[in-house]
Order: structure tokens, then sequence, then C-alpha cells
């Protein structure tokens, strides 16, 4: 008979995986700060320099600076996601380019800090890319990731546990990501009008997402069982999802962990999906791979499992033995 942990044991390991997720979740809130954002300054080369340098005086280490030529190159680098905004020194004061759509945080916090620095309550301020008039602040954009990861980690739970066949899942999850995709762009772009742009488009990066969070767990979840879901669900939960940057943009979080969750499918389905939705594909090229990465592996674990044996994780029941007299 397989012994059960006991249930104080049980639940103070409970209680450590709480006190675990809560920290995970807030600290990066905690420490939300700019931290080498990209930032372009644009116009004559002795203004540039003078500008720069008072912005590193003002914050030091939070900004990236890139220097262009003028304010067009400037709107250009901020439209191809080379920056996050641009300040263009002009006569008539600084004119701000920023683009709400790639980080309102960002860009609240360029406005309040050119104020600063101009000495001027109100700079001329510009939103070059601008995120959906229904979502302003992109709240409504950043929480749709969390339901990607958490639905694909539900369907892994649900495909290993009540699915007994490779075949069967990997055929579960692909019609889990496809359909997934169609209806999370459906309610995204007509009910909630949250991501403007090509319906099949947002529709791809959604199913692509949702392939790239459950075929890996349960492909694991084939191979070694059930623990294979505690595996990538905690993953995706302590680490996926708190630093994706999906909220703020990962230059705000802690280093390294906000470069990290690029990595990871949440933080890559965030950038992709507002590189396609916003920025007409800009940037897009990294987190396409990453999220296509994930989903090769989940593919291949369950390829894996379709050649090997049952085992005991895998194996159908066995009917009950029934001795008779």
């Amino acid at each position: 008979m397989r012994s059960r942990p006991h249930p104080l044991i049980l639940a103070l390991a409970v209680a450590a995986v709480q006190a675990l997720m809560v920290l995970a979740f807030a600290w990066p809130s905690a420490n939300t700060a700019p931290r080498d954002v990209p930032l372009g300054v644009a116009g004559p080369a002795a203004a540039v320099t003078q500008l720069t340098q008072r912005l590193e005086q003002a914050q030091p280490g939070a900004f990236e600076v890139r220097t262009y030529a003028d304010e067009a190159a400037a709107r250009q680098a901020i439209e191809d996601r080379e920056v996050y905004g641009a300040v263009a020194v002009t006569p008539q004061g600084p004119r701000v380019l920023t683009a709400s759509a790639a980080s309102p945080a960002v860009s609240q916090a360029l406005v309040q800090l050119a104020a600063a620095q101009a000495g001027t309550p109100a700079p001329a301020v510009e939103d070059v890319v601008s995120a959906d008039p229904d979502d302003p602040r992109g709240t409504g954009f950043a929480t749709m990731i969390l339901p990607l990861v958490m639905s694909g980690i539900a369907a892994s739970a649900a495909l290993t546990l009540l699915v007994r066949a490779a075949r069967d899942r990997l055929l579960g999850v692909l019609v889990f990501a496809a359909a997934g995709g169609l209806l999370t762009a459906l309610v995204a772009q007509t009910w909630l009008s949250l991501t403007p742009g090509s319906y099949l488009e947002v529709a791809a990066v959604a199913a692509l997402a949702s392939l790239a969070t459950a075929a890996p767990i349960t492909g694991l979840a084939s191979l070694i069982g059930p623990p294979g879901i505690g595996a990538g669900a905690l993953t995706l939960l302590f680490l996926g999802n708190p630093f994706s940057g999906a909220a703020t943009g990962p230059e705000l979080l802690p280093q390294p962990w906000g470069a990290l969750g690029q990595f990871l499918q949440p933080g890559a389905a965030a950038s992709l999906l507002r590189s396609v939705t916003f920025f007409d594909g800009a940037a897009a090229r990294t987190p396409l791979l990453v999220l296509t990465a994930w989903a090769l592996l989940g593919l291949a674990l369950l390829a894996a499992a379709l050649r090997r044996p049952p085992t005991a994780a895998t194996a159908p029941d066995e009917e009950p033995v029934v001795l008779t007299a």
C-alpha cells in the first residue's frame, strides 16, 4: 500500500508554496523601476549630449540612450520597437515621443521626466503608437496573458489525467491550441476590444502561445507522469508570469529576471502579441522563435511518448482481480 503524507506536513508544504507565490508575484511589482530602458534622443549634437547627461544625472542607469539625427529617425525607431520613446530637441523646446502601446508605464515616466528636465509643466507630447482606445492603460492587454498560461496548464492536466493514449493527448493538444487561439482572438477583438489589427494574426499568436504552454507540460507528464504537470505549472506560475513584463515591460523588472522572463512562454507571448497587434510585426522574431522552440520541444516530448512502451504512469488502469471460490 502506498503511504500517504501526514496531513500536517501536507498543510505546511502547501502554506510554503503559498508564501513563495506571494513573493514571486509581489516582489517584481514592488521593485518596478526603469533599468536600461531604450530611449531615443534626437537633435543637434550639443543639445543631445547635454540632455543625455541630464537624464543620467536625474536617474542613473534608468535609460539606455540611443541618439538619432532627427525627429523622423527617432519616430521610426519607436515604430520599429528599437526604443520605447524619444525626446526630440527643437527650438521650441523638447518634444516627447511616446508609445503607450509598448508600455504605458514607460510612456508616463518619460513624460514626467521630460517635464522635470525641461522646467515646464507640459512639454509637447505625441503618442506615436498608442494603445487601444478601449484599453488606454494596457491593463486588459496585460491580463490576457495569465489566462493563456492557466488554460494551458489546465488543458495539460486534463489530458494527462483523463486521456491515456499518447496519440490522443497529442491530438488534444493540437485541437486545444487551435480552438483556443480562435476563441481568444474573437473575445479579445470583439467583446473586449483589446487587440486591434488582423483577427487571424492575433488568433495565430494565441494558438502558438497555447501550444507552447500545453505541449511541453503534456509531453513531460506523458514521460514521467503527473509530476510533469507540477514541474511545468510551478515554472510558469513562479517564474513565467511574474517576470513576463506584460504590464510594464521587461526593462522595468528586477534583472536578470526580466530578461529571463522573455525566454519563457508568458513573456514571449506578451511581446509577440504586442508586436503583431500594435507594431505591424516589428521586433517579433525573438519571441516568435522562443514560442516556436517551446512548442517544438513539447511536440518532441509527445513524439517520444508515442514511441515508448506503456509504463505505470501511462498504462491504462488494470481491471481488479476477482477471486472466486
